[in-house]
């Protein structure tokens, strides 16, 4: 099969999120598979500070552009990074950032990734390539799909292909002007409430649920929550519509860098088999965040997060104060909105004790907190996917999660008459729920040989890009017609 991959970002070529890190693993493992994968995406000032070996395939390209003529150029890599393609257009992506400034958004970034999508489409015609399958993310390339449907439906080289979208946050849609349509393209009878109009605006995202033969969002809970109102951001009516498409395929994890038996971080390497080096992590971990090394024989709970409502931190500012009094220990890392990162730091100086916090991205002290820590927290109001507590296993750090997205597919409760499961869930998004699942892990912890068959379980549990590769081959065919 022949598989092209549309992502506005990936590792290790450009990345602000977790899209970036699918959208560089997917291809790699999908090869290993023996499919033919091609990745298309913008060339970035980030992506060329890297220093890549590429040639030049495609030099001042026409593309029509709303009735005038634009070009474009296109580069590919070498070596290892021979499947990707990079879309040049210096006007619209040689910038310091990818979607905008740390202030806000470009404004121009539906023209942008109009460009881009409408670009990668044209580059596939002029290297002769007819995937059988063209496979979006997120709202940044879902507009290809409606190109693909009105102006290339009828081309010979897309005649067969399908096409999949894949959703990592819905929140995100991408909405802009009407006036858009025109420019990039696409005609004005488009903008109706059955296509891409959406509250008097264009939603890109929507083009993807609407034109792609399937739909995926990356985990199968997420594709079920966000067909309620409560998840759907608008759109939970389009996708009912389209459930008997609409399919969930969990995320997977890079375990190279995310081994405890090779993490060059820690203080000490460890092993399932041999897990001494557990214990020295957790007193580093003490040390990193200041926190008295009498508390080790406690329970120390880790977090590593944006700090922002979305992830649960209101209800744990709320849950503090018994929380130690159950007598564990917190430690948080991470940045957001200034509310929450006032409450914590006024949390710490009430907590000097208990409570360890750095306001920073920090990725060693990251890989400190999945070995150190006993347990991690992730009390998310809502998680498509969520990755940290997959890293946690392999650490043998205890998930302490609440059951939504990603989070509850891929945690399952800890039952100790049968010394089955990797975690602990709660399903209330509240503070009382929250403690009374802190409780039923400290409970545990405190039965040693308990607490190390769960660690067994934990270490043993494989979330990696093998399994999700898979995944999507079994996808793809089923879409084809295979």
């Amino acid at each position: 099969m022949k598989i092209v991959i549309l992502s506005s970002e990936a590792t290790p070529f450009a990345k602000t999120g977790g899209l970036a890190d699918v959208a560089g693993a997917l291809p790699k493992f999908l090869s290993k598979l023996g499919l033919e994968v091609k990745l298309v995406m913008p060339f970035y000032r980030e992506v060329r500070k890297r220093g890549l070996l590429l040639r030049q395939v495609l030099e001042d390209h026409p593309l029509d552009w709303g009735g005038r003529r634009e070009t474009f150029s296109v580069w590919q890599g070498s070596g290892d990074s021979a499947f990707a393609f990079f879309i040049e257009k210096d006007e619209w992506y040689d910038r310091d950032f990818l979607y905008g400034t740390p202030a806000s958004d470009y404004p121009d970034n539906g023209e942008r990734f109009s460009f881009y999508s409408k670009a990668a489409l044209e580059t596939l015609k002029a290297l002769d390539f007819a995937p059988d399958i063209i496979h979006a993310h997120d709202w940044q390339s879902a507009i290809a799909l409606a190109h693909l449907e009105f102006l290339h439906r009828e081309n010979p080289r897309f005649k067969n292909t399908r096409s999949l979208f894949t959703i990592h946050n819905l929140a995100y849609q991408g909405l802009f002007e009407k006036s858009l349509l025109a420019e990039i393209g696409l005609p004005d009878s488009l903008f109706t409430m059955d296509n891409l109009e959406f509250f008097g605006k264009v939603n890109f995202l929507k083009a993807g649920i609407l034109y792609a033969t399937a739909v995926n969002t990356v985990s199968p809970r997420y594709s079920r929550e966000i067909q309620t109102p409560e998840f759907g951001h608008g759109l939970d009516g389009l996708l009912r519509k389209r459930k008997d498409a609409l399919f969930g395929i969990l995320n997977g994890v890079d375990y190279s860098a995310w081994d405890p038996g090779q993490d060059l971080f820690l203080a000490a390497r460890y092993t399932p088999s041999l897990l001494d080096g557990k214990a020295d992590c957790k007193n580093d971990l003490l040390e990193t965040f200041g926190l008295p090394l009498s508390r080790k024989e406690a329970p120390v709970i880790g977090m590593v997060s944006r700090l922002a409502g979305q992830k649960g931190l209101d209800i744990l500012v709320e849950a503090l104060g018994d929380l130690f009094t159950l007598g564990a220990t917190l430690v948080i890392l991470g940045t957001g909105e200034e509310k929450i990162q006032n409450a914590l730091i006024a949390a710490r100086e009430r907590y000097p004790s208990f409570l360890g916090l750095k306001i920073a991205f920090d990725d060693r002290v990251a890989h400190k907190i999945m070995a150190g820590s006993d347990i991690l927290l992730i009390p998310s109001r809502y998680e498509p996917c969520g990755l940290t507590q997959m890293y946690s296993l392999k650490y043998g750090t205890i998930p302490l999660v609440r059951a939504t997205g990603g989070l509850d597919d891929s945690i399952q409760e800890f039952h100790t008459d049968r010394g089955e499961g990797n975690g602990f869930k709660f399903e209330d998004y509240s503070a009382r729920a929250l403690l009374d699942a802190a409780r039923r892990a400290i409970k545990v912890y405190d039965k040693k040989s308990t607490w190390d068959r769960l660690i067994q379980n934990a270490m043993a549990a494989d979330f990696s890009w093998d399994r999700s590769a898979r995944e999507y081959l079994t996808l793809y065919q089923k879409i084809a017609g295979l």
